[in-house]
């Protein structure tokens, strides 16, 4: 996968990353079982062009997947892909973003999983894209959040990543989030920080999340790396903001929708998280024209 555009991917899919998105692809396939239709009417030297088109305006992620599935496939050898749109550009309703030639029972069966891929990918990105926008001019950054699809967090995450937002912790182990169950458990934010200092070393950054202002002072008094404002009013906000110093970083969280965020990137928070950009957002309109046989 040469292409230019696709570093943000590149860099993106490493490791453990690669690994769960190499499995999704998988399982994608899997389910899908083998094509008999396809098997039953096309021979193996068969060969057909098809052209990905996007049937809506939308922000285009999930591009690189085309390669992916065709690897995963066996098929990188018997199917040329050759694209006519960068990931994460804006494409029209109508236009191809890339065109397949090859085995037709190759492209046949990777056809569906190829179009569930991009499609749900450009969705998260567009409605990124349209969160980010509103925020523009302000220091804000938007923050997704773990409501993603089981087994589809890192490509949901990614999507995130194209339409101009940033990513959360992937996974629990990389922040140590203490929510109100964990307090109440330990006692109060202070023992619950101290617990966590003494049970990891190294002890990954905590995070607090608080409520009211005085939750806000106990996990000043903590020295915690990040304090999460959880479903506070714009006031509540301000006035809680102004007791955390430099040094502790702020995230705004909790109903966040695009009618509010400008006004809540502009309180001055290092982040906002929004779980709709996962959660919400639907499905672009893609198909796959078959152009010749």
């Amino acid at each position: 996968m040469a292409e230019e555009h696709f570093e943000l991917f590149e860099s993106f899919f490493r490791g453990e990353a690669l690994e769960f998105l190499q499995r999704g692809v998988d399982m994608a396939l899997e389910e899908d079982g083998p094509d008999l239709t396809s098997n039953g009417v096309f021979s193996g030297s068969d060969t057909l062009s098809a052209l990905l088109v996007a049937k809506e305006p939308t922000l285009l992620a999930g591009l690189p997947l085309v390669e992916v599935v065709l690897r995963r496939l066996g098929a990188e050898r018997n199917v040329r892909v050759r694209y006519s749109a960068r990931e994460g550009s804006r494409v029209r309703d109508g236009d191809g973003v890339c065109r397949l030639e090859g085995s037709a029972a190759s492209i046949l069966r990777a056809e569906r999983v190829i179009i569930n891929y991009v499609a749900h990918l450009s969705g998260i990105a567009d409605l990124t894209a349209r969160f980010t926008e509103r925020m523009r001019g302000y220091g804000t950054r938007l923050l997704d959040t773990r409501k993603t699809l089981p087994c589809l967090r890192y490509p949901e995450k990614y999507a995130v990543r194209v339409g101009g937002g940033h990513n959360h912790r992937m996974n629990l182990s990389q922040m140590l989030m203490l929510k109100d169950n964990h307090v109440d458990r330990a006692g109060g934010i202070s023992r619950a920080v101290a617990l966590l200092r003494e049970a990891y070393s190294p002890c990954p950054p905590i995070v607090v999340e608080c409520r009211t202002e005085e939750e806000v002072d106990q996990a000043v008094a903590a020295k915690v790396e990040r304090i999460l404002l959880d479903n506070m009013g714009p006031g509540s906000l301000t006035s809680a903001l102004r007791r955390i110093p430099r040094g502790i970083e702020t995230e705004i969280s909790g109903g966040v929708g695009l009618e509010s965020i400008g006004e809540l990137a502009g309180l001055g928070a290092d982040y906002v998280s929004v779980g709709s950009v996962t959660n919400a957002a639907r499905s672009r309109d893609f198909s796959m024209r078959i152009e010749s046989g």
